[in-house]
């Protein structure tokens, strides 16, 4: 089972030179605690994924969570699905899938779930899937590889089937995406971040986390072959999407 989350800290010391963040066996330890601080509405996001997952699971099909980290949004749509699906979770780093596998450890899902440690930069290997999940994902896969990714993930879902989608974006100008950003900031701030927390992992962010705006977002799903593409939760520079695989693309 998973131990206990441990608070988020990696940032609360002053580093003399910082380092590209990355999702190690550090982050892996406190990133249950960094989500829930550093995503707005995170429990809700949450809930809502979970609903969304239930309408389009379907029997004899997979479910996949790419980026699925410590197994937080997986293992939620495991409990929330009461249907014969299989789970399959995704991620570059080995220290998240750890602590993904040790989630559903004891709770008779041995067979229902595999995880994959791999690269999505790399490409995936969707198949028979009713449902995928790329939760504040995206944005870490360079953006040369981010169209092929959609439509691997397009081509791999079954008829009907969904993709829900979950990023920071940018405003749609320079004055909209400052105002978003410092609300954001303030939002930190309120959930027990100082300053220096805030302004070093921005620092580490900057080169491996890139954003798009939300008409590029919904730009690139239909240029990769979904069909239809809603939006299902705006928050100044947060979005959650779903886009649907239709018969009548």
């Amino acid at each position: 089972m998973l131990k206990t989350k441990s608070k988020d800290k990696i940032f609360a010391d002053k580093k003399d030179k910082m380092s590209d963040f990355n999702f190690g066996k550090e982050t892996a330890g406190v990133f249950d605690d960094m989500l829930e601080r550093s995503v707005p509405f995170y429990k809700e996001l949450q809930r809502m994924m979970c609903e969304i997952a239930v309408d389009f699971a379907a029997d004899g099909t997979n479910i996949y969570d790419l980026g699925c980290s410590t197994g937080i949004t997986l293992f939620n749509i495991y409990e929330a699905v009461k249907k014969d699906v299989k789970y399959i979770g995704i991620d570059s780093s080995q220290d998240m899938l750890d602590r993904c596998r040790a989630r559903f450890s004891g709770n008779n899902s041995t067979n229902q779930y595999s995880l994959i440690c791999t690269d999505l930069n790399n490409g995936v290997n969707i198949t028979n899937a009713s449902v995928v999940v790329m939760n504040l994902t995206l944005q870490f896969v360079r953006p040369l590889h981010r169209e092929q990714l959609i439509k691997n993930i397009c081509n791999g879902l079954n008829t009907n089937g969904c993709l829900i989608l979950l990023e920071k974006v940018l405003g749609n100008n320079s004055d909209f995406n400052r105002m978003f950003i410092k609300y954001y900031y303030e939002m930190k701030k309120r959930n027990g971040y100082t300053e220096l927390e805030i302004a070093q992992k921005r620092e580490a962010l900057e080169n491996i986390l890139i954003p798009y705006r939300l008409d590029e977002n919904k730009d690139l799903l239909k240029k990769s072959g979904f069909a239809h593409c809603d939006t299902f939760f705006k928050w100044y520079n947060f979005c959650g999407l779903v886009a649907l695989k239709s018969s009548f693309r």
